[in-house]
């Protein structure tokens, strides 16, 4: 993984996140995938994928951040933005309960479907804090140097741009706090959406609502979570 024509990133993050790819824990990093591939694993998401979420949001269109721990480990789901899953696919428990919030937060009917491209063409930035995994192997590239990769992400976006809203769901998200400089930005945390701990906190949290009156109070427009039928 170099910055170079083999890697499809979007311009303002190349640019951003250049030296990064010239450290040694990125080196590391691409001799595990590529060991990987060697002995035959299946990785999500495919490798064109992988950058998805700094693909279609760049970095001077973000307006806000929601991280996620690491992609959906079952064939066909992971693409690359977290918690999403393409067209065709299951709506996983997490995004169920997503939806359920955002049902009772702003009355958005619940989606047919679990893909948020639309809202990552918004300007949310759907982060997962680590960027592949083995198929049916959850956490499996879990401290392999994805998390390096991924605070200086967050730390790029919380120093370059001003006013968003950084939403935190759960332990590990809200473990990256001290990477954002909460005096120029909204940070909102609560419990994980998962089933296990969704209804200890996040469903009432009225995440989306308060990220659209922050948004609107700085000048900019809401994002439109109602996703549109596919």
């Amino acid at each position: 993984m170099t910055p170079d024509d083999r890697i499809k990133l979007e311009p303002v993050w190349k640019q951003a996140l250049r030296e990064e790819f010239d450290k040694p824990y990125m080196a590391d990093l691409r001799e595990f995938l590529r060991q990987e591939h060697v002995a035959g694993k299946e990785i999500y998401p495919p490798g064109p994928l992988i950058f998805n979420a700094l693909n279609l949001t760049p970095l001077d269109k973000i307006k806000v951040v929601i991280l996620g721990q690491d992609p959906y480990h079952g064939p066909g789901q992971a693409h690359g933005l977290c918690f999403s899953v393409p067209p065709g696919i299951s709506v996983p428990p997490s995004l169920v309960n997503i939806y359920k919030e955002l049902k009772r937060d702003l009355n958005i009917d619940i989606a047919n479907h679990g893909c948020l491209l639309h809202w990552a063409e918004q300007g949310v930035l759907l982060l997962n804090t680590t960027m592949t995994v083995e198929r049916a192997n959850a956490a499996s590239h879990a401290k392999k140097g994805w998390e390096h990769f991924t605070d200086r992400i967050i730390q790029v976006v919380s120093e370059q741009q001003p006013k968003l809203v950084f939403l935190l769901w759960g332990a590990h998200a809200q473990s990256k706090q001290k990477l954002i400089d909460a005096t120029k930005h909204l940070v909102l945390t609560s419990v994980h959406p998962s089933p296990l701990s969704a209804y200890r906190g996040f469903i009432g949290n009225g995440h989306f609502s308060r990220t659209n009156k922050f948004l609107e109070q700085n000048g900019l427009a809401p994002i439109d979570w109602k996703l549109p039928a596919v």
